[in-house]
Parts: C-alpha cells; structure tokens; sequence
C-alpha cells in the first residue's frame, strides 16, 4: 500500500492497481490474487474451504448457545468471552470423529463424554465454575439438582437449553428456587432424555452471582 499525490483524485481500479481514500489520504494498492471461482472449485484451496466452512459454523454454534444465556454472561466481567467460547466450539467440534474433515460439529463433539467435559470447565471470566460434587440427576418427570456442600448459596438459577447446532435453533426454559439447608433441589423436566439437553446453572449468595457454568 503506498500513498500518492494528483490533482486528479482517482478511486476504482486501473489495470492491476486499486485507487482508494483511507483517513484522508489517497492510497494505491496492487489487487489481490485471490480468486473467488478458484477457492469455490480448485482442489489447492480444499483445506483452506474446509477450515472456513468449520470455523463459521464454530462461530454460529457458540452464538447460538451463549444467546440463551446472554443476560448472565453481561454479569461475567469478561467483555470478549465469546472469543474464548468460539475456541472452546472448536476445540469440541474437533471430537466429531463420525464426520469427515470439513464437516465435522459441534453437536457431534458434544455427545462425546469429552466434548461435555470441556463445556463444563469453561469458566465464564471472574465467576467460579463448578466441582464434581455439584451435579444433576434424573428422575421420570423431575431433575435433582444436587449441590456441594460447599457451597454457600441462597438462590439458584437453572437454565435448561435444547440445541440442534446444525440447525443453529435452541429451545431454553429458565427456573429459579430458593436455597435453605437443603442440598438436593427438585426441578421440573422440560425436555425428553433423547434431545441434546445443556445445563447451566447460576448461584447467588446474598443477591450477588458467586458460581455459574454448564454442568
């Protein structure tokens, strides 16, 4: 890129060249060689469609997950989070091993006990995730929330969120319960064992956000 003076002010294309403004200057650039027909069809740009083709629909996913559970990622103290949750997408889809390279997904990385095990330690900024002594389990028509004894908690949030990350839609309900000295807390069943089901779960001690993340 190289900067010229005229007292002919030129902006488009001249041969190989490109005329433009950028902050008040004039600015002259060689075109670029890329080829928009060649990437769609020539096989020296394979790798580098399957990688695009992955990384947006990483991009996509994350999106639509975190859009479920925006409101408390504001409370996070983390401003650029989505740019860790969009690593975290690709490192999870990177666990389809039933798909070819270049289609591989999100959901399908999330139905390994791996892909779910990254998902639950991804912490969200300053707020704590949560121990293995915090978990679900489920019953015919409720789910019990079983918490660590350690922690301190008044309030829980539950967000119950069903994905299909192909189709890049998510159901979600949001239930909250009082916390007293009981560690088991029951919880309604919104969706069927068959559907890809994410967990995630808030803790307020004294009205203030101690814990959250996906369990």
């Amino acid at each position: 890129m190289a900067t010229y003076e005229s007292l002919i002010k030129i902006k488009g294309s001249v041969g190989d060249l490109v005329f433009y403004s950028l902050n008040g200057k004039n600015v002259v650039r060689k075109k670029s060689g890329f080829n928009k027909t060649a990437f769609k069809k020539s096989p020296s740009y394979e790798k580098v469609r399957q990688n695009s083709s992955e990384f947006g629909h990483c991009s996509k996913a994350g999106k639509t997950i975190r859009g479920c559970i925006e409101k408390y990622i504001k409370e996070s103290g983390e401003p650029l989070l989505y740019q860790r949750f969009a690593k975290l997408m690709t490192a999870i889809k990177d666990l389809d091993t039933v798909s070819e390279k270049g289609k591989r997904t999100v959901q399908n990385g999330l139905i390994t006990e791996e892909g779910m095990h990254l998902l639950k330690e991804f912490k969200f900024g300053e707020k704590e995730n949560f121990s293995a002594g915090t978990y679900l389990s489920v019953e015919n028509e409720a789910s019990i929330l079983n918490l660590d004894n350690r922690l301190s908690a008044d309030e829980i949030v539950m967000v119950t969120i069903h994905v299909d990350l192909e189709a890049y839609t998510a159901e979600f309900f949001e239930e909250k319960a009082s916390v007293k000295n009981e560690k088991e807390i029951r919880l309604k069943k919104y969706f069927q064992d068959d559907k890809l089901l994410l967990c995630f779960l808030v803790i307020k001690d004294k009205g203030k956000i101690t814990h959250m993340g996906f369990i």
